[in-house]
């Protein structure tokens, strides 16, 4: 009982929040993550009070299925930007400046980063240093999608930023996995060639080959049926079904083969949206349903924060060198990489922008 009430007053203070940012013209985004902080352990939670905010992090962790359910849906949303009658006009410069953006971004962290390890190697080693410049390339889908859709935003910038979004967690991945390589054989001594090279490949591949499965599964049962209400209730089962089956970890003799949940929903709904006639309503429909799945989202992300770091002084530093040389590199990366993309000059001008702000959010 005492989560069911944590989670009814995390959704109530996350929607009542958004009235109090209304007057400051902010994202509804930003009105759910400070929800989430003022009622988490750090703020009203740490008053013990069972049942009013979350009390501890451990309460939070209970609630992790809520999240990756909700990245599940906002993924296969994603995956509807990539219709092949949008990715003829705009596929060719969205894989490019995803991917050039996002070594942009790598590259300028981990050059920042390297330089506060030579000025105070106490305070960040060398492969953390590494670690946290592969992770600056990713940039999480969920509030680039919620922006869009409050603000109704279309146009050739919005198509383009949705699948350049998408495309990061991919790049991510793999400038993740090379970088993590790199440290751990920093540390030890051992270049692992399997970690640096062929674990994201499989688990990229793998991911992409059981969403794509998912996506023919889940077009051929909804022409089963006529009722919008059971097509719905199918699309949602699809997704709670492709999330759990992205969780699962199969061990092949000296291989771990592993999935991405964001990469197996994305490839669900890219290939559902291409496949099935009736996609277009169905992902609507499935939309409206989430939207408070997504409020929660928020909120528990908001709650998740430790404030207790903010007392390390090295740790805000690091923090400032990170937050400034990740903007710069994403705003940059993707003004630059639109333009040697040959993009509109206004779509040039304003995605390093969006991109930047997206980041802040």
């Amino acid at each position: 009982m005492t989560s069911l009430l944590s989670l009814s007053i995390a959704m109530f203070a996350g929607l009542m929040m958004t009235r109090a940012v209304k007057r400051l013209h902010l994202p509804d985004v930003t009105a759910y993550l400070v929800a989430g902080v003022l009622i988490g352990p750090c703020c009203i939670g740490a008053l013990n009070i069972p049942g009013i905010g979350f009390t501890d992090y451990s309460q939070l962790e209970s609630l992790k299925l809520i999240s990756n359910v909700a990245l599940g849906f906002i993924a296969f949303s994603i995956g509807n930007e990539f219709r092949l009658s949008q990715l003829r006009e705009t596929g060719r410069q969205a894989l490019i400046i995803g991917v050039l953006q996002a070594v942009a971004t790598t590259l300028l962290v981990d050059a920042a980063l390297l330089a506060l390890h030579w000025l105070k190697p106490e305070a960040l080693s060398l492969p953390a240093a590494i670690t946290l410049g592969a992770i600056a390339a990713a940039t999480a889908p969920a509030a680039t999608l919620m922006v869009v859709r409050q603000y109704k935003a279309h146009g050739p910038l919005t198509d383009l930023l949705l699948p350049i979004v998408a495309l990061d967690d991919a790049v991510g991945l793999v400038l993740f996995a090379v970088s993590f390589g790199v440290a751990r054989a920093l540390g030890s001594g051992v270049v692992d060639v399997y970690t640096i090279v062929i674990n994201p490949v499989i688990e990229i591949s793998a991911s992409l080959l059981l969403g794509a499965a998912a996506g023919l599964g889940l077009t051929y049962i909804e022409k089963l049926f006529s009722s919008n209400t059971n097509r719905l209730a199918m699309t949602i089962s699809f997704v709670f079904l492709t999330v759990a089956l992205s969780m699962v970890k199969i061990q092949l003799g000296p291989v771990t083969l592993s999935f991405s949940s964001l990469l197996v929903c994305m490839m669900l709904g890219s290939v559902f949206c291409n496949l099935c006639p009736l996609s277009e309503e169905i992902m609507e429909n499935s939309d409206r349903w989430t939207a408070p799945l997504l409020v929660l989202f928020f909120v528990i992300s908001g709650a998740e924060l430790e404030l207790g770091v903010f007392q390390q002084l090295s740790s805000v530093v690091i923090g400032i060198v990170y937050i400034l040389s990740r903007s710069l590199g994403k705003y940059l990366g993707a003004r630059e990489s639109a333009r040697f993309a040959g993009c509109d000059k206004k779509v040039v001008r304003y995605l390093g922008t969006v991109s930047y702000t997206h980041l802040r959010a």
